[in-house]
């Protein structure tokens, strides 16, 4: 099978979790009609504490695991969003645990495994919670590694967060094509040394000029084109 560049030269391809491979917008969505209009500025508010969340704590040299910090966040979303139903919110954490694989996914990973490249999750979500997802989405036999950053004690972008993906694989950095849907987390992996392919989903304006994503694409079907 002839692959497309980075895949090319690549050993692995190693994914992000949250929003790349899992739509984490699906579990309000579930929700949507007890929440009523607010919704989506619930979804959006939970998700951006959540990032805000490790990137202060990994500034401050501390750590938490991710599912902490998702239960604060979601309490955050509420408490700014007041009418919408508190008692809404162990079911949404439910959901979170079991968030909807985007549609491409599977094919994507059982081609890249058919082309004989290694395939992993590399995220900042702790073990229980990625495992838990994993198997929701029916992802579990299409990965040879779901790493979480809690052995190293810093979220992404810490490059001992990175570090994790080689170790796993035995390869240097620059054979592994890191995907990932954030632009930051894009910007902290092109700074380590993987070759990153940002996965626009929803056409955002680029940044990080000096930390620039080798390739572009819009879902998962673009990587093998």
């Amino acid at each position: 099978m002839s692959l497309p560049a980075p895949l090319d030269r690549a050993d692995a391809v190693v994914f992000d979790a949250y929003g790349t491979l899992l739509d984490v917008h699906s579990a309000v969505q579930r929700h949507a009609a007890a929440i009523g209009p607010q919704a989506q500025a619930l979804s959006e508010t939970w998700r951006q504490k959540q990032l805000e969340y490790s990137w202060v704590l990994s500034l401050c040299g501390r750590y938490a695991p991710f599912w902490t910090l998702t239960e604060r966040a979601l309490d955050f979303a509420l408490a700014k969003h007041p009418d919408v139903d508190r008692d809404l919110r162990s079911g949404l954490l439910e959901a979170y645990r079991s968030l909807d694989a985007y549609a491409e996914v599977p094919a994507t990973l059982d081609a890249l495994r058919r082309a004989g490249l290694g395939t992993a999750i590399l995220s900042n979500g702790d073990t229980a919670m990625l495992d838990a997802a994993v198997n929701a989405a029916g992802l579990e036999g299409r990965l040879d590694a779901v790493l979480s950053v809690d052995p190293a004690g810093t979220f992404k972008t810490a490059p001992r967060a990175y570090d994790l993906a080689p170790a796993r694989f035995g390869v240097a950095r620059e054979r592994i094509v890191f995907l990932s849907s954030n632009r930051w987390d894009i910007a902290g992996a092109a700074a380590y040394g993987f070759a990153p392919v940002w996965v626009n989903r929803t056409g955002q304006p680029d940044e990080y000029p000096d930390l620039a994503p080798v390739r572009v694409i819009r879902s998962l079907d673009g990587l093998l084109v």
